[in-house]
């Protein structure tokens, strides 16, 4: 297990290196750079200071020249400098990262502690009144876009009710654990609808198979109880195509929560990386999107390795002709 661990990391390492190549080119080939900007919104900048600026960001150089010293000075930590928040692309990330992996942590919770259960009790009994209720509700959360059910949550409860805040991560006044717990309510409810859904309809097709297979019937055969039978048993081997959900979902999470973050002025990495894109801040937009794919690739590595913890039949190998 250790060797395929370390096999998979260098595969990360090499999947980013060249997913940094490609997005840089791609940032590079955007119409408009830093400079631009500055010079639509000055008019009394002349055709020198636009020269001596390019060349001190390093604009004049050709774009694969650019990008091997970007990487020779992200190798020794120096990630560049934000030109929209005028400070260090690391400090924009350690500051902003934590409140989408907050936000993104309690909205897969929510959406497990929601859908097993819900699928467990649609799976028991297929084509059902609970089923079919099940099912509609599935594709409510699949079907209603992020933006229409964060309005109708602010309506309903920060407006009309006055229970929970409208957005934001404080109050003015300033608060303690139970203040910002209530600033999170609505946007891990509208980020954890969809996963919900998605969830409940794959873990209960799975759960509906593994209850017909012969292993199930034995069990059931020797005495166990029903819930024995589900939760210890159906449960675990239909828990994987969840688990490859998971692992897919935490990369497009970090980058996806832009309508949530925007939304309720939560200000994360999905918020960060529209601006930086939209702002032709290239140092920024860059490591934003590789922090996204980091995501997305160590979820994937973590459903592997859950896949030998929940069946112990998977064995895992370096060599690609096993």
């Amino acid at each position: 297990m250790l060797r395929y661990l370390v096999f998979r990391l260098l595969q990360a390492l090499v999947v980013l290196l060249l997913l940094s190549a490609a997005t840089y080119g791609l940032l590079g080939l955007m119409p408009g750079d830093p400079i631009d900007l500055m010079v639509g919104a000055d008019p009394r900048i002349t055709s020198a200071d636009i020269a001596r600026l390019k060349a001190l960001q390093g604009l004049d150089l050709p774009l694969w020249e650019r990008y091997l010293n970007w990487l020779t000075a992200a190798l020794q930590g120096d990630l560049g400098y934000s030109r929209l928040y005028t400070q260090p692309v690391l400090d924009i990330v350690a500051e902003r990262m934590p409140r989408t992996l907050l936000l993104i942590g309690l909205a897969l919770v929510l959406a497990l502690a929601v859908a097993i259960p819900a699928a467990v009790v649609a799976a028991r009994n297929p084509g059902g009144a609970v089923d079919r209720g099940v099912n509609l509700l599935c594709f409510a959360g699949i079907s209603v876009p992020a933006f229409w059910l964060a309005l109708i949550l602010i309506i309903l409860f920060a407006v009309v009710l006055g229970w929970l805040p409208a957005g934001g991560t404080v109050s003015a006044q300033g608060g303690g654990l139970a203040d910002r717990a209530a600033h999170l309510v609505l946007p891990v409810a509208t980020l954890a609808a969809a996963s919900v859904a998605a969830y409940t309809r794959h873990l209960r097709a799975a759960l509906i198979e593994a209850l017909g297979e012969d292993y199930v019937r034995t069990a059931r055969a020797k005495g166990l109880s029903e819930r024995v039978v589900t939760t210890r048993h159906a449960l675990r081997n239909a828990l994987l195509p969840v688990v490859t959900l998971l692992g897919l979902d935490l990369g497009s999470l970090v980058s996806g929560a832009l309508v949530t973050e925007t939304m309720f002025a939560q200000p994360g990495m999905g918020k960060t990386i529209y601006d930086a894109v939209m702002g032709n801040d290239y140092n920024l937009a860059l490591v934003g999107l590789l922090v996204a794919a980091a995501a997305t690739l160590l979820g994937n590595l973590g459903a592997d390795l859950a896949y030998a913890r929940l069946d112990p039949r998977i064995v895992y190998r370096t060599d690609p002709a096993t």
